[in-house]
Parts: C-alpha cells; structure tokens; sequence
C-alpha cells in the first residue's frame, strides 16, 4: 500500500519569506514522488520529482525538496518565496514497477 499524508495543501506567502509544505509518505516498495502546484483559474503544474540519485532535488522556480527515506518525508521548500507563489500544492506518490 502507498500512500501520502500532506497536512497543509494551500499557502499563503508573504513577500521574501521561506515557505515549507510538509509530505510524509507510506511505501512498502520503491517509489516516484512528486510536488505540483496549481494557481488560480489554472491546472496542475509539476514543480519537481524524485526518481533516484540525489535526495535533494531542484525544481523550478527556485523550489526543491529533500527527501528522508528514513523518515519517510519528502518536505518542499523555497527559501525565499513571493506572493504569486500563494496556491494549491499536492505531494504524490508513484509506484516503481
């Protein structure tokens, strides 16, 4: 079974201030993970994924996310966040089959 609990889904940043969105992941078996965003009156963009390799991953638009597998956490941050970053953020989980 896989799955993702994300507790806080939409942000609202202010001007120049870190931002974290928090993912703790269940897996018994290898996994893609992956963030998307979505503004307003838009569809879902991705922002980063995790495949293998490097567990701190850079994304676009000066996101990035680290993954702990042994917490099973796959937090995304930014350090300095604007206000159009304000929207809907989903973590998501993939099966490697």
């Amino acid at each position: 079974a896989q799955s993702v609990t994300q507790p806080d889904s939409h942000i609202t940043v202010s001007e120049g201030a870190g931002l974290e969105l928090r993912c703790n992941y269940s897996s018994s078996v290898s996994q893609f993970l992956f963030w998307y965003v979505q503004y307003p009156n838009q569809g879902p963009q991705l922002l980063l994924k995790y495949f293998s390799g490097p567990i701190l991953v850079k994304g676009i638009k000066g996101f990035e996310a680290e993954l702990k597998k042994s917490e099973t956490t796959f937090h995304l941050r930014k350090p300095s966040a604007h206000w159009s970053d304000s929207a809907e953020y989903f973590c998501q989980i993939e099966h490697n089959s």
